[in-house]
């Protein structure tokens, strides 16, 4: 039982993705290995070694053979040092990504208020009325966030939004401004870089390694604002999404703290060394 519960079920010739305690139990019956058998014996049996055939994670491991060398500076940035040296009242780091594919749907019946013994109650049945963007930045010590609304993303929109940040005070007048971005190809590269630092000479764009969303703090904001505002959603137009959107910008900002960041070089050189890659573990950044 434990063999079969530790094989795909399409290896067994089976057009599952996942083996259910249900479905192992209906497989072994069938191929009569046993004669009879609870689908709570299978659960203790599985139990005793934790395995779970019916759950599934996701996991991708970094292929950038300088990875520890790029997400090192950022994680630095996040502890307020930049190349050894801790950064000064007039530096300013900002984590900055796009919210991509938002979805406009109005449901066909409108959503309900909760009642006693019921929650909030959304339609399934919903038009479509296409997507949008929304591109942030967030204020890594400052816990300050900026965003805008765009029906699709481009060099422009993400021009945009650094040029109404960098207008502001303090970010005008400061030392430098360290944007943390990712490999998207709106500010992609050295091209990127040129372009901001030509406008604004005290910007400094640092790039993540690829596949490194997770160490992009603006994504905890994401996730917030996906959770609290956007789901469940009723948004016939993309006016109707960015007045959600930037009224919870608003709101976020009059709660908002710094995320409380731990993971560092260290945790970092740490969690590479158990990655079976050996070009991206034998490049750990001390």
């Amino acid at each position: 039982m434990k063999a079969l519960a530790c094989e795909l079920p399409a290896t067994l010739g089976l057009p599952l993705s996942r083996f259910s305690r249900a479905e192992l139990r209906r497989h072994v019956l069938a191929a009569g290995i046993v004669a009879e058998i609870s689908g709570v014996t299978i659960w203790r049996w599985l139990r005793e070694d934790a395995i779970r055939p019916w759950s599934h994670r996701s996991w991708i491991f970094p292929r950038d053979p300088d990875f520890a060398a790029k997400a090192g500076p950022v994680l630095d940035l996040y502890h307020r040092r930049w190349q050894g040296t801790p950064l000064g009242p007039r530096d300013f780091v900002l984590s900055a990504d796009e919210k991509t594919q938002i979805q406009l749907l109005s449901p066909r019946h409108p959503i309900t208020p909760p009642t006693a013994g019921h929650p909030i109650r959304v339609s399934s049945d919903y038009r479509r009325h296409g997507t949008c963007a929304y591109l942030a930045a967030w204020d890594v010590h400052r816990a300050a966030v900026f965003g805008r609304v765009v029906s699709t993303l481009s060099i422009a929109a993400f021009d945009a939004l650094v040029a109404a940040v960098m207008r502001r005070a303090p970010y005008r007048t400061a030392r430098r401004v360290f944007w943390i971005v990712d490999n998207g190809t709106i500010h992609r590269g050295q091209r990127a870089v040129g372009r901001l630092r030509a406008r604004w000479p005290n910007l400094m764009l640092v790039h993540l390694p690829v596949h490194a969303s997770w160490l992009n703090q603006v994504e905890i904001y994401f996730s917030i604002l996906q959770r609290k505002a956007l789901t469940p959603g009723d948004f016939a137009t993309e006016a109707a999404a960015a007045e959600r959107i930037l009224g919870f910008q608003h709101h976020y900002q009059t709660v908002a703290r710094p995320f409380e960041w731990r993971f560092t070089r260290r945790d970092l050189a740490r969690l590479l060394a158990r990655c079976p890659d050996s070009a991206t573990s034998t490049k750990i950044a001390a």
